[in-house]
């Protein structure tokens, strides 16, 4: 843990919603609004070919090859080794990661292509439900925050970005205070998750607690990101979250997950300060991305 502080584990878990249940839509919302999480079971998102991707992409992060594909920083698609990963907002030390940008109009690797678009495409889709829930579920006088509908934002959107994170296994020497991810919200509207092959992570509570996100494999995690927040006016909260260290035997197992950052086009007005592209370069900066 970071400066040696413990923290305080406590009983309370988020509660898992069945997708196909009549009154998903209501309670997946409510649990955003509570939580900035939701996770789902039951969904549409094939757990095989989730399987198949994380095998696929744990040999890609093992092999030499992954430096062929170096990221382009105009572009931004490709290999970020661990030594350029993101260093979270206020915060000095850099995550323990390295990860790939995966975009349809992007470089990926041959081997790769076909299971990592499929994904893209299918959690795309479910998203754009999410997000009609989501307005659909938003009082009145809330909803005329929004420039326009909320699945309209990311309709064409090129921005959308699949991360495949690799999370290695513990060598015992990382940095001081170093973890898999440190405590951050994300910039986008909803970030899509397929619960990863090893747990970690956690949420922030409203009374500052860290709750353990549901992990159990065919679940999908959803947050709220800061665009969404900004959209809505506060309403829905951009919640602080991070991805511990493993403990015991579990430190020799490295961890593959895939985030699905549903970002809306460029010229999409956010608020009466920010644009989508505006808001997400200053972002950027910040993170020392760009």
């Amino acid at each position: 843990m970071r400066r040696g502080h413990k923290t305080r584990r406590i009983e309370m878990k988020l509660e898992t919603i069945n997708y196909q249940a009549h009154d998903s839509a209501e309670k997946f919302v409510q649990s955003l609004r509570d939580t900035g999480f939701g996770v789902l079971s039951n969904h549409t998102i094939d757990k095989s070919l989730v399987e198949a991707i994380y095998q696929e992409w744990q040999a890609f992060f093992n092999s030499p090859e992954k430096h062929d594909f170096m990221f382009k920083p105009e572009t931004q698609d490709g290999f970020f080794p661990s030594e350029i990963s993101e260093t979270a907002k206020g915060h000095t030390v850099k995550d323990i990661k390295e990860y790939y940008h995966v975009y349809p109009w992007g470089r990926i690797p041959d081997s790769l292509r076909e299971n990592i678009l499929t994904y893209y495409q299918r959690a795309n889709e479910l998203a754009a439900e999410l997000l009609q829930w989501v307005e659909t579920h938003t009082p009145a006088d809330v909803a005329v925050n929004y420039s326009i509908a909320l699945p309209k934002m990311i309709e064409g959107s090129h921005k959308t970005l699949l991360r495949v994170l690799h999370y290695p296994a513990m060598s015992g020497d990382e940095e001081l205070g170093a973890i898999r991810a440190a405590a951050h919200e994300d910039i986008n509207l909803l970030t899509i998750l397929p619960a990863a092959n090893e747990p970690g992570l956690q949420v922030k509570t409203k009374d500052g607690n860290w709750l353990d996100v549901p992990c159990d494999f065919g679940n999908l995690i959803i947050n709220i990101g800061d665009m969404l927040q900004e959209a809505s006016g506060g309403y829905f909260p951009s919640t602080t979250h991070r991805v511990v260290n493993p403990e015991g035997a579990d430190t020799s197992k490295a961890r593959v997950s895939l985030p699905l950052f549903l970002h809306p086009k460029p010229e999409v007005v956010l608020s009466s300060r920010y644009t989508a592209d505006s808001y997400l370069m200053e972002r950027l900066r910040e993170l020392g991305v760009i």
